[in-house]
């Protein structure tokens, strides 16, 4: 059986990385600054 290409083999997903790192700090930033405006009160 030969192994055929489906693509997916040479996607790159240090975007992807990126991108759910991103993500990631803006809801923590988030929840951060809630947390900060409660404390603030």
């Amino acid at each position: 059986m030969d192994k055929k290409q489906t693509g997916h083999d040479d996607v790159n997903l240090k975007g992807t990385l990126v991108s759910v790192f991103f993500v990631g700090a803006v809801i923590i930033a988030m929840w951060v600054a809630v947390y900060l405006m409660y404390v603030a009160r």
